[in-house]
Order: structure tokens, then sequence, then C-alpha cells
């Protein structure tokens, strides 16, 4: 009878993950991104534990988005819990705007919704432009 191989928390050995965006297209990047801060891309997946690695995106702003007539209609919705207060910001004008809350927003949703989601979200790391102050990590 075989078992399948459990990973505990202390033989997970987690690497820092640089991935440019400069001319990708946003949707692949996601994905790519999901994959690997959920750990799904490693030989000892658990699904119970936080076994992905650390991610860093550059060139944030530099990211295609396909389907242009889709995406002009994408809307983020954001609500403080009083009367009237929905606000709501177009999905071209927030990768203008603001590229780190799109990527998270859109990696967020692939991940699970407990707390290993958010322990998992914690891991990314977005810049804007090329300059990243974790070169330190990434030369491992």
């Amino acid at each position: 009878m075989k078992f399948t191989k459990i990973a505990t928390s202390e033989q997970i050995d987690q690497k820092w993950v640089l991935i440019d965006a400069e001319g990708k297209t946003f949707g692949r990047i996601i994905t790519e991104v999901a994959t690997i801060l959920r750990g799904k891309n490693k030989v000892c997946y658990t699904p119970n534990i936080d076994c992905g690695d650390y991610v860093v995106i550059v060139n944030a702003t530099k990211a295609k988005l396909n389907g242009l007539g889709k995406i002009a209609g994408k809307e983020y919705f954001s609500y403080s819990g009083y009367f009237g207060s929905t606000k709501s910001i177009k999905m071209t004008e927030l990768l203008a705007k603001n590229p780190e809350k799109l990527f998270r927003l859109a990696a967020r949703g692939m991940l699970p919704k407990t707390k290993l989601g958010a322990k998992m979200i914690k891991k990314l790391k977005i810049y804007a432009g090329a300059e990243h102050p974790h070169t330190a990590q990434l030369a491992k």
C-alpha cells in the first residue's frame, strides 16, 4: 500500500521568484503568480500548508491587456459600509493610476479565501518600475 507524502511547514524551502511584466499579457502573469504563491508548481505541494514561494513583479505598468473591449467595461468596486459610498474605477484607469492594486486584486481572486490565502498574498511584492529593494533575497 502506497501513501501520499504530506509536507510539513519545516520541510518547505521558500525561494524568491522575479517576474518582469514588460510585454507580457496581464492574465498569463497573474495565473503564473497564483500558481507560484500557492506552491502548485512544486513536487511537495500540500493544500493545507503554505508551500509557495515569494514573488516579485517589476514593470507592472508595462503589462499588456488583451481584449480591450471587455477590459474597458470591467470595473472594480469599493464599499466603506456607509449608504451611498460605493465607488468604482475602471480597469484601464486602475492600471494607469495604481498597477500594484490591480495585480494584487487579480492574484487575490485566484487564491483561497481563508487565513492561508491571506498569508500567501503577503508574499507578493509588486513594483510599477524596474527598481525593487529585494535584490539581496533574489541573489540566493
